[in-house]
């Protein structure tokens, strides 16, 4: 199998970008193809001890990221962006991964695999740890404002990734609201509620709070991509500050740092199981070829987590799976029409 790396994307490219390719093929047996400025990935390939097996696909151009997304795909052909799309457009790679600007990683995706027949929306999956497993987030950042219908095909989105990925035989869906009754939430949460019950193939639960999410209630949890981003986000802050204030409290106390030596290989464990570089990146989903958008400020640990996440979703047939749900379907989740006054 070949994945595409964005050797250029990231806080911390090329280094720890390549870092992580390698860590990927020696650990995974995927060939890594390193999309970038041939001299600078050459360096660090060098650096990261790399054998003759490494291939670079040169791309000079580089997107900021602080460009405009759409004008920046446009005007830069040759970056490892729009050149790492191409390889997987051309089926010269099995997936490409990004931890570059997240926005040119889905134009260059939309201008050139297009959205799988049906889809309205692409949106972006997060995995997220729960205190028995995981669940599927959608959309994480992809939409930041978002129609009934578009949260409608996330849950169809989130349910086909759930089954075929995450192997949840028939995954519990349930609607991000500030409140658990059917009434509550804002326009968008009110006005796709009722569509949801009414949908056929989709196991919806109903609305689950911002506490809920991590009790393990729902499998997939569908919200717009403003309110998904700044959970995830949060959500990944508040552990890292847990963490880190743990070490800090047993550095601080002799007696406290004799008692860490004994909990340590199960604190260790727990931080890995929700360690966001373990969890790897996130997944576009409803985009006609495999592309994962991996964090700006990934390190080689995450880098070959997202690399992972490519490699399951070529290896499960995830864009095959979405193409023949939504032929299916017609392209679109059966539901009745929204009431007057509902958000459209």
């Amino acid at each position: 199998m070949k994945i595409a790396l964005d050797a250029m994307g990231g806080d911390f490219a090329p280094d720890q970008v390549v870092a992580g390719g390698v860590q990927a093929h020696r650990e995974f047996g995927v060939e890594v193809i390193f999309v970038g400025q041939k001299d600078k990935v050459d360096a660090a390939l060098a650096k990261a001890g790399a054998g003759k097996w490494a291939q670079i696909e040169d791309a000079p151009e580089v997107i900021a990221m602080d460009e405009h997304p759409a004008q920046a795909v446009r005007g830069k052909k040759a970056s490892s962006i729009v050149r790492g799309v191409q390889m997987v457009e051309d089926g010269r790679a099995a997936g490409f991964v990004s931890a570059g600007n997240s926005g040119a990683v889905m134009a260059a995706g939309l201008f050139g695999l297009r959205r799988i027949p049906g889809v309205e929306r692409p949106a972006i999956g997060a995995v997220i740890p729960t205190a028995t497993g995981r669940c599927l987030l959608l959309d994480a950042g992809a939409n930041a404002d978002a129609r009934p219908e578009y949260l409608m095909q996330f849950a169809r989105m989130g349910s086909i990734y759930a089954e075929r990925v995450m192997e949840i035989a028939t995954p519990r869906v349930g609607l991000l609201s500030n409140g658990e009754e059917p009434g509550k939430g804002n326009q968008l949460v009110q006005a796709t509620e009722p569509l949801l019950r009414a949908a056929t193939g989709i196991n919806f639960i109903g609305n689950i709070e911002g506490n809920d999410v991590f009790k393990n209630k729902a499998d997939v949890i569908v919200c717009d991509g403003f309110t998904g981003n700044v959970l995830v986000k949060t959500a990944e802050g508040a552990a890292e500050l847990l963490f880190r204030s743990i070490r800090d409290a047993i550095k601080g106390d002799p007696i406290a740092s004799l008692g860490g030596l004994l909990v340590r290989p199960k604190l260790q464990a727990l931080r890995k199981r929700v360690d966001w570089r373990e969890l790897g990146g996130w997944l576009l989903l409803g985009i006609n070829g495999v592309t994962v958008i991996a964090h700006g400020r990934s390190d080689a640990t995450a880098i070959r987590s997202a690399i992972r996440v490519a490699r399951d979703a070529v290896d499960r047939q995830v864009i095959a799976t979405f193409a023949a749900a939504f032929a299916d379907s017609g392209g679109a989740t059966k539901a009745p029409q929204p009431q007057p006054g509902a958000l459209s």
